[in-house]
């Protein structure tokens, strides 16, 4: 058996302390090593006990959770789950805590009922284990047991050479978006969707982007990208058309999937049941894109836990899409993305800063092919 995954626990509240290790308690793999009540305490216990991961709360006396999240990565970088409330205050914390390089997050509360504790438990477990497993962890997850990666990556120059011309043909009615970006994301994606976003932009291409993230954190997540994108984004509307040059999000706990109505893209907003345990879902994306418009779709999956959007990913690459994943290096968890790869639903694996630039050349040349790629 593979040693336990070594919690140090980071809050001022010893009730709170002991709820966490009770909760955890029902995992056999994770072992809680100890309790910091301040970061000057956390520093100390750090040293001595090596753990795995840490649970940090962010409001903590002598030193708030940010300081120290800030101090630790810059020193001894490791993998963080915050615990916030789920304010519009908190988001905006977890959403600097995510950016500064903590794993994960989740609501602080104590649910009364035992349906509401087990449930919680699972998510508190959950987070603590794909922390484990995390590119910051420090025990890695063992090679033969992880997804296989493709045998070779395609560069930006093969992509733009073999897909421009049918993105080009394939292209959807002017006076709309003539091409649909298709992203899903999940544990360290608030980040990679930003350096995706930072790297690209094409006035004729509408972006859909499926981020697992609670509700209360969507548009403060949307006035983030939009502050650093060229492009518009907005928390996706029901039956809204969607437009060139801008990007939509997928509201919190629904779906969102896209449609095709006499060559232009609309936004369809659903409360239909999880899929692959998320609303939204990023296989409801990829699965409505490769029903509608997948001639004229490229789709991303970047990093995340589990196993969401790569059944959708392999819908769209069989009806004819070009798919993209973030590749193991580069991702926080490949969980997402490996799952894709697994399933035979990836045509190429980019770093993550390569996959913004790769994205430009190809539109680019979708709309003005080079003397190269026309030859």
């Amino acid at each position: 058996m593979s040693d336990p995954i070594r919690v140090l626990i980071v809050d001022d509240s010893r009730a709170i302390g002991a709820f966490l290790r009770q909760l955890l308690a029902a995992d056999r793999g994770i072992e809680v090593v100890g309790q910091a009540l301040d970061p000057y305490e956390a520093r100390s216990m750090i040293k001595t006990l090596q753990p795995d991961v840490l649970t940090l709360d962010v409001e903590m006396p002598k030193m708030d959770g940010i300081t120290f999240l800030s101090n630790l990565m810059r020193l001894r970088p490791m993998p963080v789950v915050m615990l916030s409330s789920l304010t519009e205050q908190g988001a905006e914390v977890s959403l600097d805590a995510l950016a500064l390089g903590a794993v994960d997050f989740l609501e602080k509360r104590t649910p009364e009922s035992a349906e509401e504790r087990a449930r919680y438990g699972r998510a508190l477990i959950e987070r603590i284990r794909g922390a484990a497993g995390s590119r910051l962890a420090i025990t890695r997850t063992p090679a033969e047991t992880a997804p296989p990666t493709l045998p070779r990556s395609e560069t930006a120059a093969d992509l733009a050479a073999n897909w421009s011309r049918p993105l080009r043909r394939r292209a959807l009615a002017k006076g709309s978006a003539r091409w649909l970006l298709a992203v899903g994301a999940s544990t360290g994606g608030t980040e990679a969707l930003r350096t995706v976003l930072e790297n690209f932009y094409h006035p004729e291409v509408a972006v859909a982007l499926v981020q697992h993230m609670p509700e209360k954190f969507m548009a403060p997540f949307a006035g983030r990208l939009n502050s650093i994108s060229r492009f518009e984004v907005e928390i996706a509307g029901h039956l809204a058309p969607l437009q060139g040059g801008h990007a939509y999000v997928a509201p919190g706990d629904q779906h969102l999937e896209v449609r095709c109505r006499d060559g232009r893209l609309i936004s369809v907003v659903t409360e239909a049941l999880p899929v692959s345990g998320h609303r939204p879902s990023a296989d409801v994306l990829f699965g409505s894109a490769a029903a509608q418009c997948a001639p004229a779709t490229v789709g991303v999956l970047l990093t995340g836990m589990g196993e969401d959007g790569a059944v959708g990913m392999k819908a769209l690459r069989d009806a004819g899409a070009l798919t993209l994943v973030q590749d193991r290096n580069s991702s926080a968890v490949w969980g997402m993305p490996g799952s894709a790869v697994k399933l035979g639903g990836a045509v190429a694996e980019l770093p993550l800063d390569q996959i913004g630039p790769t994205l430009q050349r190809l539109f680019e040349e979708a709309v003005a092919p080079s003397v190269q790629a026309a030859g």
